[in-house]
C-alpha cells in the first residue's frame, strides 16, 4: 500500500521488517523504512527508488497509486541519491516504464555508470542547483547537498505544497509505524553514525532550507515530518547536531571490560555515583551492547567517561574501535574523564588519552583513575573525585 503525504504526493516506499543490520553494522530492532514519493500531476514524477530487497512490494505500491489516480505511466524519475538502498530498484523501474526521463545530478549520473552495466545516458537530464521541473500545478526546484552524506546528493523543493524532499537528511532508523522511542532517539543514532562527519555540509544545506517555506519534510528513511512535534523541533535538532553542540547536560558512560569483572565493576560504581548525584547519563557496554548507541550518547551529552581495560600493552579493542569512530565523526566540544584497568602495566589510559587530546575543543579531566585488576574500596573515593571534577 501507499501513504498520503498530501492528496497528490504519495509515499510508495516500503517498510522492511526483516532487515536486522543497516549497512551491515547498525542494529535495527524496528526494521527500516525505504521511502519513495510519487507526485501526481499532468506529468507524474517519482522521487527515488528503494533497496533491491523490497523491489517487488515497491512496484506493487506504485501500480496501486497510479491506478487509484487514474494514471498509467511515470514521466519523470528524480534520483537524489545513489546509495544502493535508494538506487537498488532503478533498473526495474526503467524496464517497467521505458519512456521515463531521469533527472539527477551530474555526479549521480556518473555513478550510475559504476553501478549499472546499462547505458542510461539517453534517458538522463543532468540537473544542478537552481534548475526547475514543472509537472503541471507542481514545480520542483533542485538544491545541491553535496556530502550529506555522499557527493552526488540533491534535495528537491516542491513549492505548491511546500514539501522538501530531503534525501537522507532528517532520516531515522526504524519502520514508519514503529512503536519505539521518539523520533529524536533513532534519528540521533542515525545522524551521528551515518551523516555526523559532515556537520559543516549539513549546516550549509540548513541555511538554504531556512529560505524556503516548508510544511512537510519527506526523508528517504522514517516518517514524513512533522510527526509529533512542530517542524521547528526537527530543524533545531539538526542545527544542534550539525554544529556538534551538546544536546543535553549529562554523561555518556562508556566501558569496555574483558572479563566483566574489574572494569565493569568500576563502570557500575560510576553509574551509582552519577545516579546518587542526580546526573542524567547513558551507559554502554562496548563488549556486549550496540556500540553505536554509545556513539549516539557521546554526541548527545556534554560529558563522557571512558572506562577500559588494558590489552597487549595497548587498549581493549572494543574501546579502540569506539574511539576511532568518534575520531572519524569529528567528536568535539566535550569534557572527557578516563578510568583504566590493568593487572601489571596499565596502558589503557595512555592510548585513550592519545585519542582525546586530538578531539577538537575537548577538555581532558584529571586525575585519571587507574585500578589494578579489581575495584577496591580504596578506589571508590578516586572515582567520586573524578566525577566531581567532571561535573565542575
Amino acid at each position: 500500500m501507499y501513504e498520503e503525504v498530501t492528496k497528490t504526493i504519495l509515499n510508495v516506499g516500503v517498510d522492511d521488517h526483516d532487515i536486522e543490520l543497516f549497512e551491515n553494522q547498525y542494529e535495527l530492532p524496528d526494521g527500516m523504512a525505504y521511502n519513495s514519493y510519487l507526485i501526481i500531476d499532468d506529468k507524474v514524477c517519482l522521487m527515488d527508488s528503494v533497496d533491491a530487497d523490497v523491489t517487488e512490494e515497491w512496484v506493487a505500491n506504485i501500480d496501486k497509486a497510479l491506478s487509484d489516480a487514474g494514471k498509467t505511466t511515470i514521466d519523470y524519475f528524480v534520483v537524489q541519491h545513489m546509495e544502493p538502498d535508494h538506487s537498488g530498484s532503478i533498473l526495474t523501474l526503467i524496464k517497467k516504464f521505458p519512456n521515463v526521463q531521469i533527472y539527477t545530478s551530474m555526479a549521480a549520473s556518473n555513478m550510475m555508470k559504476q553501478f549499472f552495466d546499462e547505458d542510461l545516458s539517453d534517458k538522463i537530464t543532468a540537473i544542478k542547483e537552481g534548475d526547475t521541473l514543472e509537472l503541471g500545478s507542481h514545480k520542483l526546484s533542485f538544491i545541491a547537498a553535496p556530502m550529506v552524506h555522499w557527493p552526488e546528493v540533491m534535495m528537491t523543493y516542491e513549492s505548491t505544497e511546500k514539501v522538501l524532499f530531503s534525501a537522507d537528511g532528517f532520516g531515522k532508523f526504524g519502520y514508519k509505524g514503529a512503536e519505539a522511542d521518539d523520533w529524536a532517539c533513532e534519528a540521533r543514532r542515525y545522524y551521528f553514525n551515518i551523516v555526523g562527519k559532515y556537520g559543516a555540509q549539513v549546516a550549509a544545506v540548513l541555511k538554504k532550507a531556512e529560505a524556503l517555506d516548508i510544511e512537510h519534510i519527506c526523508a528517504l528513511h522514517g516518517p514524513v515530518l512533522p510527526e509529533n512535534e512542530p517542524l521547528e523541533f526537527y530543524i533545531n535538532k539538526y542545527k544542534t547536531w550539525s554544529a556538534y553542540e551538546p544536546e543535553d547536560d549529562g554523561v555518556a558512560l562508556i566501558f569496555a571490560s574483558i572479563h566483566n569483572r574489574g572494569t565493569k565493576e568500576a563502570a557500575m560504581k560510576l553509574a551509582e555515583i552519577l545516579e546518587e548525584k542526580g546526573v542524567k547519563f547513558g551507559i554502554t557496554d562496548l563488549a556486549n551492547d550496540d556500540l553505536h548507541e554509545g556513539v549516539e550518547d557521546a554526541f548527545r551529552y556534554d560529558k563522557m567517561i571512558l572506562c577500559a581495560s588494558s590489552y597487549d600493552a595497548d587498549l581493549f579493542p572494543p574501546m579502540s574501535h569506539f574511539l576511532n569512530i568518534l575520531k572519524i565523526k569529528s567528536y568535539q566540544k566535550r569534557k572527557v574523564a578516563l578510568v583504566e584497568n590493568g593487572s601489571w602495566a596499565p596502558s589503557a589510559a595512555r592510548v585513550m588519552k592519545s585519542y582525546v587530546e586530538n578531539f577538537k575543543d575537548t577538555t581532558l579531566v584529571e586525575p585519571v583513575v587507574s585500578i589494578k585488576s579489581t575495584l577496591k574500596d580504596a578506589d571508590v573515593p578516586k572515582l567520586s573525585e573524578l566525577v566531581d571534577n567532571l561535573l565542575a
